[in-house]
């Protein structure tokens, strides 16, 4: 046999497509660089892992469990759906996220598999290689991933930690040009934990409006909010700016690995029109629908799931986010920021105080070797001089990891460690 190409072939030659050498995930990189060992003598605890399931003390409601059971043993859900999902399990959705200033259509609901492929659609779809978008800094990484991959630029806008991290306005503002194809709002925030108020989401809808750029809303921890804060999703605010919501499953009902998120398109004006909305349609089609069992279950877990169990996880992560705060914010050289939200906290590290260390990398990296203890340094969220941490823990875990930072900032810290070596009729010498 022949072929018509002639013989330039002469030797393997394979090489990765643009997308793959393109695409990069700050936070595996990262991590999966960190080649020191544990503490061998003191058992791991992970501040570091944004699952809720990891230890085992959090759990789905047993409604959850029983609808998915029920969705299996009906044998109804074990093709293929609709791309888009099942017309019952968008009308779920749409109930669930419709309120007195709201009103969703299903047809606006576009299933996913979880909130990362939501994004990761909606990136796609508004946003063409030369143009920009714009994230939050710090912010979760997987933006940029998505971004950068697809030769989309990604153009950071600060967050204030003086001012529970809100947006500043004018840097927002800044970073607009006739090339930003949207703006990415994630609220409440990951990895800060903060939740914006409503004047604040007003604020930031008006600077949309005035530059003609959509929305993409992370809200995947909406309703993950704290007593005395509130969650104002971003569409209920506005009926001029395009906003596509992205939400799942995930992080409420505690079930990360079932992978069911979704998209909400909300256009009140048309001006996404008829293309973006196809545009996300057809992107559906690349990943033919997401895990229909879970489907199947939807309409009952978002309907009977009780209202106690949430108030219970919430009960938790509020008490486990004082008590860390309260831990911490005694702990000399480190300065925790509490969350009004979702499940993790902020901590700047002051490396004057800490001259061993040249940056946050190299503070987790000591910690995690004498202490076991690992946390995300800020470097993830492109935020030097902060650590994250996670706070689902079991409390006693938690307890003792903070014990354990304490004890290692003690003998770190220049001046703490200078006035226990001092006691010790040794000093030495920085």
């Amino acid at each position: 046999m022949s072929n018509n190409f002639g013989s330039s072939r002469e030797r393997w030659n394979i090489q990765a497509s643009n997308i793959a050498k393109k695409t990069y995930n700050p936070i595996r990189s990262i991590v999966e660089n960190i080649v020191v060992d544990p503490n061998p003598n003191k058992k791991m605890i992970a501040l570091s892992i944004g699952d809720p399931t990891t230890f085992g003390n959090l759990k789905p409601a047993k409604e959850v469990i029983e609808a998915v059971q029920e969705s299996v043993s009906s044998q109804l859900y074990n093709g293929y759906a609709p791309c888009t999902g099942y017309q019952a399990a968008r009308e779920a959705v749409a109930h669930y996220s419709s309120n007195e200033f709201l009103k969703v259509d299903p047809q606006d609901v576009i299933l996913c598999s979880g909130c990362s492929c939501a994004l990761d659609l909606c990136i796609t779809a508004v946003a063409r290689e030369g143009q920009n978008i714009l994230i939050p800094k710090p912010g979760f990484s997987i933006y940029r991933t998505l971004a950068e991959g697809l030769g989309i630029t990604v153009r950071s806008y600060n967050l204030r930690p003086d001012c529970g991290w809100e947006i500043d306005l004018d840097n927002l503002e800044s970073q607009i040009d006739e090339s930003t194809a949207a703006i990415i709002i994630n609220n409440p925030s990951n990895p800060c934990g903060s939740v914006f108020s409503r004047n604040h989401l007003h604020d930031i809808l008006d600077i949309a409006a005035k530059y003609y750029v959509p929305i993409i809303a992370d809200e995947i921890y909406e309703h993950m909010v704290f007593p005395g804060r509130k969650f104002y999703s971003l569409a209920s605010l506005s009926t001029e700016v395009p906003i596509l919501s992205c939400s799942g499953l995930t992080k409420r009902f505690l079930v990360p690995g079932w992978r069911m998120g979704w998209i909400i398109i909300h256009d009140r004006q048309n001006i996404l029109g008829k293309e973006i909305r196809k545009g996300l349609h057809c992107l559906t089609q690349r990943i033919i629908g997401s895990n229909t069992l879970i489907q199947g279950a939807l309409p009952r877990i978002l309907r009977e799931t009780p209202q106690n169990y949430f108030d219970e996880i919430i009960r938790t992560l509020y008490n486990h986010s004082k008590l860390t705060y309260n831990y911490i914010v005694n702990i000399p050289g480190l300065k925790p920021i509490m969350p009004d939200g979702a499940m993790y906290m902020m901590v700047q590290i002051d490396l004057n105080s800490f001259p061993e260390f040249q940056s946050d990398l190299e503070f987790v990296q000591r910690l995690l070797a004498e202490e076991s203890v690992f946390c995300l340094p800020g470097l993830c969220f492109d935020y030097p001089s902060y650590m994250r941490l996670v706070i689902t823990l079991p409390i006693e875990m938690l307890e003792e990891a903070c014990n354990r930072i304490e004890q290692f900032c003690m003998r770190h810290h220049i001046k703490t460690s200078q006035s226990r070596n001092s006691l010790d009729g040794i000093v030495i010498p920085y």
